[in-house]
Protein backbone atom coordinates (compact mmCIF):
# COMPACT_ATOMS: atom_id res chain seq x y z
CA UNK A 1 0.00 0.00 0.00
CA UNK A 2 1.45 3.31 -1.09
CA UNK A 3 2.07 5.95 1.59
CA UNK A 4 1.25 3.50 4.37
CA UNK A 5 3.15 4.33 7.55
CA UNK A 6 2.35 0.89 8.95
CA UNK A 7 0.12 -2.08 8.26
CA UNK A 8 -1.68 -4.09 10.90
CA UNK A 9 -4.83 -6.18 10.59
CA UNK A 10 -4.51 -8.54 13.52
CA UNK A 11 -7.70 -7.50 15.34
CA UNK A 12 -11.38 -7.07 14.53
CA UNK A 13 -11.08 -3.31 14.97
CA UNK A 14 -8.88 -2.96 11.86
CA UNK A 15 -9.77 0.15 9.87
CA UNK A 16 -12.51 -0.47 7.29
CA UNK A 17 -12.12 -4.21 8.00
CA UNK A 18 -8.93 -4.05 5.90
CA UNK A 19 -6.05 -2.82 8.04
CA UNK A 20 -4.62 0.16 9.89
CA UNK A 21 -2.11 2.12 7.79
CA UNK A 22 -1.59 5.47 9.54
CA UNK A 23 -2.21 4.57 13.17
CA UNK A 24 -3.90 1.69 14.92
CA UNK A 25 -7.56 1.97 15.87
CA UNK A 26 -6.29 0.54 19.16
CA UNK A 27 -4.12 3.64 19.62
CA UNK A 28 -0.88 2.08 18.39
CA UNK A 29 1.46 4.52 16.64
CA UNK A 30 3.21 3.56 13.37
CA UNK A 31 6.62 3.49 15.06
CA UNK A 32 5.35 0.98 17.62
CA UNK A 33 3.66 -1.16 14.97
CA UNK A 34 6.80 -1.31 12.86
CA UNK A 35 9.00 -2.24 15.81
CA UNK A 36 6.53 -4.98 16.70
CA UNK A 37 6.97 -6.30 13.15
CA UNK A 38 10.73 -6.32 13.67
CA UNK A 39 10.35 -8.06 17.03
CA UNK A 40 8.35 -10.82 15.33
CA UNK A 41 11.03 -11.05 12.62
CA UNK A 42 13.91 -11.51 15.08
CA UNK A 43 11.81 -13.90 17.16
CA UNK A 44 11.36 -16.05 14.06
CA UNK A 45 15.14 -15.96 13.64
CA UNK A 46 15.67 -16.99 17.26
CA UNK A 47 13.13 -19.78 16.84
CA UNK A 48 14.87 -21.03 13.71
CA UNK A 49 18.17 -21.29 15.60
CA UNK A 50 16.50 -23.05 18.56
CA UNK A 51 14.83 -25.52 16.20
CA UNK A 52 18.14 -26.16 14.42
CA UNK A 53 19.78 -26.89 17.78
CA UNK A 54 17.14 -29.48 18.58
CA UNK A 55 17.75 -31.12 15.21
CA UNK A 56 21.41 -31.41 16.18
CA UNK A 57 20.30 -33.24 19.31
CA UNK A 58 21.09 -30.39 21.68
CA UNK A 59 18.93 -29.24 24.54
CA UNK A 60 17.19 -25.86 24.40
CA UNK A 61 16.48 -24.22 27.75
CA UNK A 62 12.92 -23.79 28.98
CA UNK A 63 13.77 -20.13 29.37
CA UNK A 64 13.98 -19.80 25.58
CA UNK A 65 10.40 -21.04 25.33
CA UNK A 66 9.27 -18.53 27.92
CA UNK A 67 11.21 -15.79 26.17
CA UNK A 68 9.57 -16.53 22.81
CA UNK A 69 6.11 -16.59 24.42
CA UNK A 70 6.73 -13.20 26.02
CA UNK A 71 7.89 -11.73 22.70
CA UNK A 72 4.74 -12.89 20.96
CA UNK A 73 2.58 -11.65 23.83
CA UNK A 74 4.17 -8.19 23.67
CA UNK A 75 2.84 -7.73 20.13
CA UNK A 76 -0.82 -8.63 20.68
CA UNK A 77 -3.50 -5.94 20.53
CA UNK A 78 -3.64 -3.54 23.51
CA UNK A 79 -0.63 -5.04 25.29
CA UNK A 80 2.28 -2.64 24.77
CA UNK A 81 2.41 0.85 23.26
CA UNK A 82 5.96 1.60 24.45
CA UNK A 83 8.38 1.78 21.51
CA UNK A 84 11.42 1.96 23.80
CA UNK A 85 10.37 -1.20 25.64
CA UNK A 86 9.88 -3.06 22.35
CA UNK A 87 13.29 -1.94 21.06
CA UNK A 88 14.82 -3.20 24.31
CA UNK A 89 13.04 -6.51 23.76
CA UNK A 90 14.58 -6.73 20.28
CA UNK A 91 18.05 -6.18 21.75
CA UNK A 92 17.48 -8.94 24.30
CA UNK A 93 16.26 -11.27 21.55
CA UNK A 94 19.42 -10.65 19.56
CA UNK A 95 21.47 -11.46 22.67
CA UNK A 96 19.62 -14.75 23.29
CA UNK A 97 19.95 -15.67 19.63
CA UNK A 98 23.67 -14.89 19.64
CA UNK A 99 24.16 -17.22 22.58
CA UNK A 100 22.33 -20.05 20.79
CA UNK A 101 24.24 -19.45 17.56
CA UNK A 102 27.44 -20.09 19.50
CA UNK A 103 26.14 -23.58 20.31
CA UNK A 104 25.09 -24.42 16.75
CA UNK A 105 27.46 -26.58 14.71
CA UNK A 106 26.13 -25.95 11.19
CA UNK A 107 25.49 -22.29 10.29
CA UNK A 108 25.56 -22.77 6.53
CA UNK A 109 21.81 -22.89 5.82
CA UNK A 110 20.49 -20.30 8.22
CA UNK A 111 18.04 -17.67 6.87
CA UNK A 112 18.77 -13.97 7.14
CA UNK A 113 16.60 -13.46 10.22
CA UNK A 114 18.69 -16.02 12.11
CA UNK A 115 21.84 -14.02 11.41
CA UNK A 116 20.57 -10.42 11.33
CA UNK A 117 21.97 -8.37 14.22
CA UNK A 118 21.84 -4.58 14.19
CA UNK A 119 21.75 -2.30 17.22
CA UNK A 120 21.38 1.04 15.44
CA UNK A 121 17.84 2.41 15.70
CA UNK A 122 17.87 3.93 12.21
CA UNK A 123 18.93 0.60 10.70
CA UNK A 124 16.29 -1.14 12.77
CA UNK A 125 13.61 1.24 11.51
CA UNK A 126 14.62 0.59 7.90
CA UNK A 127 14.61 -3.15 8.47
CA UNK A 128 11.22 -3.01 10.18
CA UNK A 129 9.66 -1.41 7.10
CA UNK A 130 11.01 -4.24 4.93
CA UNK A 131 9.89 -7.23 7.02
CA UNK A 132 6.30 -6.30 7.84
CA UNK A 133 3.12 -8.06 6.76
CA UNK A 134 3.04 -6.57 3.26
CA UNK A 135 6.55 -7.83 2.48
CA UNK A 136 4.83 -11.06 1.33
CA UNK A 137 3.28 -10.36 -2.08
CA UNK A 138 0.98 -13.37 -2.46
CA UNK A 139 -2.21 -12.51 -0.54
CA UNK A 140 -3.14 -16.12 0.23
CA UNK A 141 0.31 -16.99 1.56
CA UNK A 142 0.45 -13.73 3.48
CA UNK A 143 -2.95 -14.28 5.07
CA UNK A 144 -2.25 -17.87 6.06
CA UNK A 145 1.13 -16.98 7.57
CA UNK A 146 -0.48 -14.18 9.56
CA UNK A 147 -3.35 -16.43 10.66
CA UNK A 148 -0.80 -18.87 12.04
CA UNK A 149 1.18 -16.06 13.66
CA UNK A 150 -1.93 -14.78 15.43
CA UNK A 151 -2.75 -18.30 16.55
CA UNK A 152 0.73 -18.52 18.04
CA UNK A 153 0.24 -15.17 19.77
CA UNK A 154 -2.91 -16.46 21.44
CA UNK A 155 -1.13 -19.67 22.38
CA UNK A 156 1.72 -17.59 23.81
CA UNK A 157 -0.66 -15.57 25.98
CA UNK A 158 -2.05 -18.75 27.57
CA UNK A 159 1.44 -20.17 27.86
CA UNK A 160 2.87 -17.11 29.58
CA UNK A 161 0.14 -17.08 32.20
CA UNK A 162 0.72 -20.78 32.86
CA UNK A 163 4.47 -20.17 33.10
CA UNK A 164 3.92 -17.51 35.77
CA UNK A 165 2.29 -20.17 37.94
CA UNK A 166 5.16 -22.61 37.35
CA UNK A 167 3.55 -24.70 34.62
CA UNK A 168 5.13 -25.38 31.24
CA UNK A 169 5.15 -27.91 28.44
CA UNK A 170 8.27 -28.43 26.34
CA UNK A 171 6.27 -29.89 23.45
CA UNK A 172 4.21 -26.69 23.22
CA UNK A 173 7.34 -24.52 23.35
CA UNK A 174 9.08 -26.57 20.68
CA UNK A 175 6.01 -26.45 18.42
CA UNK A 176 5.76 -22.67 18.66
CA UNK A 177 9.43 -22.26 17.78
CA UNK A 178 9.34 -24.80 14.97
CA UNK A 179 6.25 -23.15 13.48
CA UNK A 180 7.77 -19.67 13.62
CA UNK A 181 10.81 -21.10 11.84
CA UNK A 182 8.61 -22.62 9.12
CA UNK A 183 6.99 -19.25 8.48
CA UNK A 184 10.38 -18.02 7.23
CA UNK A 185 10.28 -20.48 4.32
CA UNK A 186 9.51 -18.48 1.13
CA UNK A 187 8.65 -21.70 -0.73
CA UNK A 188 6.02 -22.99 1.68
CA UNK A 189 2.66 -23.50 -0.07
CA UNK A 190 -1.02 -23.05 0.71
CA UNK A 191 -1.74 -26.70 1.54
CA UNK A 192 1.15 -26.92 3.97
CA UNK A 193 0.14 -23.65 5.61
CA UNK A 194 -3.48 -24.76 6.01
CA UNK A 195 -2.27 -27.94 7.71
CA UNK A 196 0.02 -25.86 9.92
CA UNK A 197 -2.87 -23.56 10.85
CA UNK A 198 -4.91 -26.57 11.96
CA UNK A 199 -1.97 -27.89 13.96
CA UNK A 200 -1.61 -24.48 15.59
CA UNK A 201 -5.25 -24.70 16.65
CA UNK A 202 -4.64 -28.12 18.13
CA UNK A 203 -1.72 -26.85 20.19
CA UNK A 204 -3.75 -23.81 21.16
CA UNK A 205 -6.29 -26.11 22.80
CA UNK A 206 -3.46 -28.00 24.53
CA UNK A 207 -2.13 -24.72 25.89
CA UNK A 208 -5.58 -23.76 27.14
CA UNK A 209 -5.64 -27.06 29.01
CA UNK A 210 -2.21 -26.28 30.48
CA UNK A 211 -3.44 -22.90 31.70
CA UNK A 212 -6.59 -24.45 33.13
CA UNK A 213 -4.47 -26.94 35.07
CA UNK A 214 -2.27 -24.10 36.31
CA UNK A 215 -5.19 -21.94 37.43
CA UNK A 216 -7.29 -24.67 39.03
CA UNK A 217 -4.35 -26.35 40.75
CA UNK A 218 -3.27 -23.01 42.20
CA UNK A 219 -6.59 -21.35 42.98
CA UNK A 220 -9.15 -24.17 42.99
CA UNK A 221 -11.93 -24.98 40.56
CA UNK A 222 -14.16 -22.00 39.67
CA UNK A 223 -17.48 -21.85 41.49
CA UNK A 224 -20.81 -20.19 40.72
CA UNK A 225 -20.43 -16.80 42.39
CA UNK A 226 -22.54 -13.70 42.86
CA UNK A 227 -20.35 -10.64 42.18
CA UNK A 228 -21.09 -7.19 43.56
CA UNK A 229 -21.15 -4.50 40.85
CA UNK A 230 -21.60 -1.61 43.28
CA UNK A 231 -18.96 0.33 45.22
CA UNK A 232 -18.09 0.99 48.85
CA UNK A 233 -16.63 4.11 50.45
CA UNK A 234 -13.19 2.66 51.27
CA UNK A 235 -10.02 3.60 49.37
CA UNK A 236 -9.68 1.16 46.48
CA UNK A 237 -7.50 -0.23 43.70
CA UNK A 238 -8.89 -1.36 40.33
CA UNK A 239 -7.24 -4.37 38.64
CA UNK A 240 -7.61 -5.34 34.97
CA UNK A 241 -6.02 -7.90 32.69
CA UNK A 242 -5.68 -11.67 33.03
CA UNK A 243 -2.83 -12.38 35.46
CA UNK A 244 -4.30 -14.04 38.54
CA UNK A 245 -0.92 -14.23 40.26
CA UNK A 246 -0.52 -10.45 40.08
CA UNK A 247 -3.96 -10.04 41.62
CA UNK A 248 -3.15 -12.55 44.35
CA UNK A 249 0.03 -10.69 45.29
CA UNK A 250 -1.85 -7.40 45.44
CA UNK A 251 -4.55 -8.95 47.63
CA UNK A 252 -1.89 -10.33 49.99
CA UNK A 253 -0.19 -6.94 50.23
CA UNK A 254 -3.41 -4.99 50.86
CA UNK A 255 -5.05 -7.44 53.27
CA UNK A 256 -5.90 -5.75 56.56
CA UNK A 257 -5.06 -2.26 55.30
CA UNK A 258 -8.62 -1.05 54.74
CA UNK A 259 -8.05 -0.84 50.98
CA UNK A 260 -10.64 -2.53 48.77
CA UNK A 261 -9.80 -4.24 45.48
CA UNK A 262 -12.12 -4.28 42.46
CA UNK A 263 -11.72 -6.21 39.24
CA UNK A 264 -12.35 -4.74 35.82
CA UNK A 265 -13.27 -6.41 32.54
CA UNK A 266 -11.10 -9.50 31.86
CA UNK A 267 -10.25 -9.88 35.55
CA UNK A 268 -13.90 -10.60 36.47
CA UNK A 269 -13.37 -14.44 36.55
CA UNK A 270 -11.01 -14.02 39.52
CA UNK A 271 -14.09 -13.88 41.75
CA UNK A 272 -14.93 -17.49 40.90
CA UNK A 273 -11.72 -19.07 42.27
CA UNK A 274 -11.95 -20.31 45.90
CA UNK A 275 -8.45 -19.22 46.92
CA UNK A 276 -9.05 -15.67 45.69
CA UNK A 277 -12.61 -15.49 47.05
CA UNK A 278 -11.28 -15.90 50.58
CA UNK A 279 -9.93 -12.33 50.46
CA UNK A 280 -12.79 -10.29 51.93
CA UNK A 281 -11.47 -7.04 50.47
CA UNK A 282 -11.89 -8.35 46.91
CA UNK A 283 -15.26 -6.65 46.99
CA UNK A 284 -16.60 -6.54 43.44
CA UNK A 285 -16.28 -5.72 39.76
CA UNK A 286 -16.22 -2.12 38.59
CA UNK A 287 -17.12 -1.18 35.03
CA UNK A 288 -17.66 -3.36 32.01
CA UNK A 289 -15.82 -4.04 28.73
CA UNK A 290 -12.18 -3.12 28.10
CA UNK A 291 -13.06 -0.68 25.33
CA UNK A 292 -15.05 1.47 27.75
CA UNK A 293 -12.09 1.97 30.06
CA UNK A 294 -11.42 5.60 29.13
CA UNK A 295 -14.70 6.64 30.70
CA UNK A 296 -14.62 4.07 33.51
CA UNK A 297 -11.00 4.65 34.52
CA UNK A 298 -11.63 8.37 34.52
CA UNK A 299 -14.55 7.99 36.93
CA UNK A 300 -12.68 5.59 39.24
CA UNK A 301 -11.00 7.63 41.97
CA UNK A 302 -8.14 5.31 42.86
CA UNK A 303 -5.06 3.71 41.27
CA UNK A 304 -5.53 1.29 38.37
CA UNK A 305 -3.33 -1.77 37.90
CA UNK A 306 -3.03 -3.37 34.45
CA UNK A 307 -1.68 -6.90 34.72
CA UNK A 308 -1.49 -7.89 31.04
CA UNK A 309 -3.18 -6.64 27.89
CA UNK A 310 -6.48 -4.78 27.27
CA UNK A 311 -4.94 -1.35 27.83
CA UNK A 312 -5.78 1.53 25.51
CA UNK A 313 -3.61 4.68 25.54
CA UNK A 314 -4.74 6.44 28.75
CA UNK A 315 -6.19 9.95 28.90
CA UNK A 316 -4.21 12.67 30.64
CA UNK A 317 -6.94 12.91 33.27
CA UNK A 318 -6.02 9.53 34.78
CA UNK A 319 -2.68 8.67 33.17
CA UNK A 320 -0.77 9.22 36.42
CA UNK A 321 -3.00 6.65 38.18
CA UNK A 322 -2.32 3.76 35.78
CA UNK A 323 0.34 1.20 36.70
CA UNK A 324 1.56 -1.99 35.02
CA UNK A 325 3.03 -5.16 36.50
Amino acid sequence: MENAKMFCFQCQEALNCVGCTKAGVCGKKPEVSNMQDLLIYVTKGLSYVATALRKEGKEVSKEVGRFVSTNLFVTITNANFDEEAIVDRIYKTLDVKKNLLGQLKDLSKLPESALWDRRNVEEMERKARNVGILSIENEDIRSLKELITYGLKGLAAYNKHANVLGYSNEEIDAFAQETLAKLLDPAIGVEELVALALETGKFGVSTMALLNDANTSTYGKPEMTRVNIGTRSNPAILVSGHDLRDLEMLLEQTEGTGVDVYTHSEMLPAHYYPKLKKFKHLVGNYGSAWWQQKEEFESFNGPILMTTNCLVPPKESYKDRVYTT
